[in-house]
């Protein structure tokens, strides 16, 4: 089997409802339509061309780069040939009702051998359709039409590639002042075709679009680019007509190369969401939390008891895990899997991320409808019966259940934010009962989650070993970050868990989450440390760690799951929401970290 494609060799195109992976060269190598979380058309990513791809590049060597376009997600690719230079500009255009890919191809300098290789294979390349030219709408002269069972994907185009060996194939040469545009669209198959897309048109009013929902961001402090990149692929993760937001656009994309880390994280994790809903609150972004909210809310309607940890994007709770063994996975990293059995795994800090995200909100301004009261009102009754039991932590360890101390953490975050809503927003609730286990709940995690005599917390009750999740203690409010047991515990968690400049979330080798392997330094963790070591007043290390990560982004900025410094190389599914949604608060922390030391500085002086 040849080298994969280097996951840090793709950028993500989208439509705020779906995403496809675009490779340098031109490969569109994954994308499933219409949503997500639906079957994919090609699927190269996680096997080869015969599994489904879009090639759309100069037929030979090149020198390729490229970029955004503006704050869009626009994406342009020049490449530089021996011959000539040709320009590639890829989107999937923002509009309601449309599912399109359009490339469009521009000859700027000499001439450019380009090759058109178009091989489609529903349900994750296992369906090979039916592919036929028609006549296609009555604005066009000629389609290329692919169809399987309730699927149907229309190829318009200056050009068509033309049947060789079971796929589609064009070569042709492209001159300078030359522009030929194609239109890739998927629709339910029993539909009428729909007429073409005004390309110039839609391309400028995606651009336009992207760049006006970019303006939202107040952030103006370091790293602004960086977080501006990341505030634009969260939005390109959430579906702005359902309010899902998935944790990465992407299945299998391996933890461990040749492992069997692979998971499928093209769901909505009620943890990433509020997450990201942090995220976008802490640099001004009010409107997104009324889109989740509403989501959240249709999601776990009925009994609290039923709450999951994860939904579709619908809101669907049906996420069977299975596995595609056509499929070769990425790097040979088998097996290659689809839904996710973390579905109905218990995590008690689940709650606490909803509960400040929505606290956030509320204390922005956003108008809290009685209904969202009663739904968070029950859930914090539901956890007030519950909260004491084990569970299987943030890391959704398949090990045996534990008394993890971040989850307890969370738990009190929950209790907290629920009594700010009643004292601080007239919201109606048990608050006295509230109060008490939110101070039953803290004096718990400060006698059985801290080591006195390593003067560190730690991963869980019955263990002297640490977790990266731990540096989230001072950033919910449990403690400040300058308190001596956050200093023990950061220092502890630099000597255990640093891997050449980068955190791994815990040692794999203590067994905690009963899988054979090991994995890479997890991306978002590192941002964790940056936000911990701002508000425990290091900003030097701050800065420091901070360059590095950002130094491992690719070209236009992408960040994956995780990172192996060793090789290089990116890990995991990408782009990752969770990396980039804690690069966000890491500038943030760093940008009030030093807003602090001028004022604290200035009444010195004074």
């Amino acid at each position: 089997m040849n080298a994969p494609t280097p996951i840090e060799e793709y950028a993500i195109i989208g439509d705020t409802e779906t995403a496809a992976l675009v490779s340098r060269q031109g490969s569109i190598d994954w994308l499933c339509l219409p949503r997500f979380d639906s079957a994919s058309c090609f699927t190269a990513l996680l096997g080869g061309p015969e599994h489904g791809r879009w090639f759309l590049g100069p037929d030979g060597p090149a020198d390729s780069h490229r970029r955004y376009i503006g704050r869009s997600s626009v994406l342009e690719t020049v490449h530089e040939t021996a011959t000539g230079i040709v320009k590639v500009t890829d989107l999937m255009p923002l509009g309601p009702d449309r599912a399109d890919i359009v490339r469009i191809v521009e000859g700027l300098d000499g001439e450019v051998d380009m090759r058109h290789d178009f091989v489609v294979r529903f349900d994750y390349g296992r369906i090979r359709p039916w592919m036929s030219h028609e006549a296609g709408h009555e604005e066009d002269h000629d389609v290329l039409v692919a169809i399987a069972g309730p699927d149907m994907l229309l190829l318009r185009g200056s050009r068509l590639p033309h049947a060789v060996d079971g796929h589609h194939q064009d070569l042709f040469t492209v001159h300078a002042g030359e522009r030929l545009q194609f239109d890739l669209s998927w629709f339910s198959s029993w539909k009428q075709i729909p007429p073409p897309l005004d390309i110039p048109s839609r391309v400028t009013r995606t651009i336009e679009t992207s760049q006006k929902w970019a303006s939202q961001s107040t952030y103006e402090g370091p790293y602004a680019d960086a977080v501006v990149r990341s505030l634009l692929i969260l939005r390109l993760l959430t579906d702005t007509r359902r309010g899902g937001i998935v944790a990465a656009p992407t299945t299998s994309l391996p933890e461990d190369f040749g492992g069997v880390r692979n998971w499928d994280y093209r769901f909505c994790w009620l943890r990433d969401a509020s997450l990201t809903l942090e995220a976008l609150l802490k640099v001004g972004f009010l409107e997104a939390t009324a889109l989740w909210r509403d989501w959240l809310v249709r999601a776990i309607a009925g009994d609290p008891e039923d709450m999951q940890i994860m939904y579709a994007v619908d809101g669907g709770r049906n996420l069977p895990e299975r596995e595609l063994t056509h499929l070769p996975g990425y790097a040979d990293s088998r097996p290659v899997r689809i839904g996710n059995g973390a579905v109905d795994q218990k995590q008690t800090d689940v709650l606490g991320e909803v509960m400040i995200a929505l606290q956030m909100a509320r204390d922005l301004g956003m108008p809290e409808s009685e209904h969202a009261w009663r739904v968070q009102r029950a859930m914090v009754e539901e956890l007030a019966e519950h909260w004491d039991d084990p569970d299987n932590g943030i890391w959704e360890i398949r090990g045996p259940l534990r008394h993890f101390t971040h989850s307890r953490v969370m738990v009190w975050a929950a209790f907290d934010r629920a009594v700010r809503a009643v004292e601080e927003h007239g919201q109606e609730g048990p608050v006295d009962k509230w109060r008490r286990l939110r101070d039953q709940v803290r004096d718990e995690v400060l006698t059985k989650g801290f080591n006195s005599a390593e003067q560190t917390f730690t991963q869980h009750y019955e263990t002297t070993e640490v977790d990266a999740s731990l540096l989230v203690i001072p950033l919910v409010g449990f403690l400040p970050g300058d308190d001596p047991r956050m200093l023990g515990t950061i220092e502890r968690i630099e000597r255990d868990l640093m891997h050449d400049g980068l955190l791994l979330r815990y040692r794999t080798e203590a067994g905690v989450d009963g899988l054979p392997g090991t994995e890479h330094p997890f991306l978002a963790c590192s941002f964790w440390l940056v936000s911990a070591y701002a508000a425990a007043g290091r900003l030097d290390d701050a800065h420091e760690l901070m360059g590095r990560l950002l130094g491992l982004a690719n070209d236009v900025g992408l960040l994956s799951e995780e990172y192996d410094p060793t090789e290089q190389r990116m890990v995991g599914n990408f782009p990752q929401a969770f990396s980039h949604l804690t690069l966000v608060g890491a500038a943030v922390a760093i940008a009030e970290a030093e807003t602090k030391a001028q004022q604290t500085h200035g009444k010195a002086e004074s």
